[in-house]
């Protein structure tokens, strides 16, 4: 039989039983999986098949000559697409220590903390490496594939096995204990390597096409810019004589473009402070620094105004608000005679977090928008760009709604392949492999 269903079971399932029957791992259940799984696969515990080793703990400074200093991995090193070494560190490590927590090719490190359950398959990206106690290591005892237990704790990661039974007093961590006891599926272990091999390269062309959708949605983003920044410099009509408007963001603009400063074109004053208590009745929208935020039953704006992020990771975005809405004191309040929805495309534009004083948690203040010069046109030529913007923007926005689509089709293709091969509802055959 080739690569084919053996069952249709949701995701959400692992051979025949939901998250909360699995969560119980016993030995009742134990049972119950052996019954449901192909003829010789097993359902045991991770610890009777693999070695799990923690790291060590950080050391910053030697305690005697025999150690030398050595890469070692953190838990932010790990991605499920791979290791990534782009920032490696170094610690002490003694003789011992080095034997026992050296890196092999086809080790899992799998982490402790912060993401638990993140899982990396080594593939000696870097010699003479080793781990910190963040990462567990998981090595087989004899020929099992690590490469598949790789793809079965994505799955059980996946539908939030691990999350449910990671130990939680004030951060989650996957012990090593808990990871010994994480149940898992034991094919025969030729299938083993022929479902790793299989859903290597399978997922190998599934995130490519991720990828080349990815690289898409960049493209359509700069040409997104790419049009608003031609339109709000340079108006709609490309035969219009131009001049220097000496300024370096807008350059050579519409001759009839004014070239001025905010400061004499919007007024701007932080919004208020909000209580985050909501009332039940009479509620009304409430817009911060990442847009809506929540509903209030008070309001502070009976017009049409932009709100701009003023503060941490928002800092800079740009949104405008309609009536009776309440802007939190994380945003700022911008008024203007002029088009706001055409503002809003000057906005955004400049980039105003490229504006932002560079402290801990990045800042933009009033003063500094309104000290920004910019070129403007008439109020009629405003209206006319931002009104080009909304057609020729919400046609890119549908093309890349539906590219986001396409991606998460992969994506949700990916985890359902993965579940059906590492739990026996695809069979897959030699000829299947070799057929890549």
């Amino acid at each position: 039989m080739g690569a084919g269903e053996r069952g249709g079971e949701d995701v959400g399932w692992v051979g025949g039983f939901t998250l909360n029957a699995i969560v119980k791992n016993n030995a009742s259940v134990a049972c119950e999986w052996a019954e449901n799984l192909p003829e010789n696969w097993e359902f045991r515990l991770l610890k009777r098949d693999f070695v799990v080793t923690l790291g060590k703990m950080l050391q910053s400074v030697q305690h005697n000559e025999t150690e030398t200093e050595e890469y070692y991995l953190r838990s932010a090193n790990l991605r499920w697409e791979g290791v990534d070494i782009t920032d490696v560190r170094k610690m002490w490590f003694a003789p011992q220590e080095k034997k026992k927590l050296a890196l092999q090719y086809g080790d899992l490190l799998v982490s402790e903390g912060g993401d638990v359950g993140r899982t990396s398959f080594w593939q000696n990206e870097l010699s003479n490496c080793y781990i910190q106690n963040a990462i567990n290591r998981v090595r087989a005892r004899k020929k099992d594939s690590t490469r598949f237990l790789y793809y079965w704790l994505h799955l059980i990661k996946s539908i939030g096995y691990i999350d449910a039974v990671v130990s939680r007093i004030t951060i989650a961590h996957l012990t090593a204990e808990k990871l010994e006891r994480i149940p898992s599926i034991k094919p025969p272990i030729p299938v083993q390597h022929r479902i790793a091999s299989y859903l290597g390269k399978t997922c190998a062309a599934i995130d490519k096409a991720i990828e080349a959708k990815q690289k898409q949605l960049e493209t359509l983003d700069a040409l997104r810019k790419s049009i608003i920044h031609k339109a709000v410099t340079r108006g709609l009509d490309d035969s219009v004589a131009l001049k220097d408007s000496n300024i370096d963001f807008f350059g050579r603009v519409p001759i009839d473009w004014k070239p001025t400063k905010f400061r004499y074109e919007i007024s701007i004053r932080n919004g208020d402070f909000i209580s985050d208590k909501l009332d039940e009745n009479g509620l009304h929208p409430v817009v911060g620094g990442n847009g809506f935020m929540g509903m209030t039953n008070d309001f502070n704006v009976d017009e049409e105004v932009i709100a701009i992020g003023r503060v941490g990771a928002y800092c800079g975005n740009v949104h405008l608000v309609t009536k009776q809405s309440w802007i939190s004191d994380n945003a700022l309040i911008v008024k203007s005679m002029h088009d706001l929805k055409y503002l809003v495309y000057v906005f955004i534009a400049l980039d105003l977090n490229s504006e932002a004083n560079k402290t801990a948690q990045p800042v933009i203040t009033g003063t500094k928008i309104k000290n920004i010069r910019i070129a403007i046109p008439t109020r009629e030529e405003q209206s006319k760009i931002a009104y080009s913007l909304d057609g020729k923007l919400s046609e890119l926005q549908h093309i890349k709604e539906n590219i986001q689509q396409q991606i998460s089709t992969l994506v949700q293709y990916r985890k359902s392949l993965i579940h059906e091969c590492v739990t026996g509802k695809r069979w897959i055959t030699e000829d299947d492999v070799q057929d890549q």
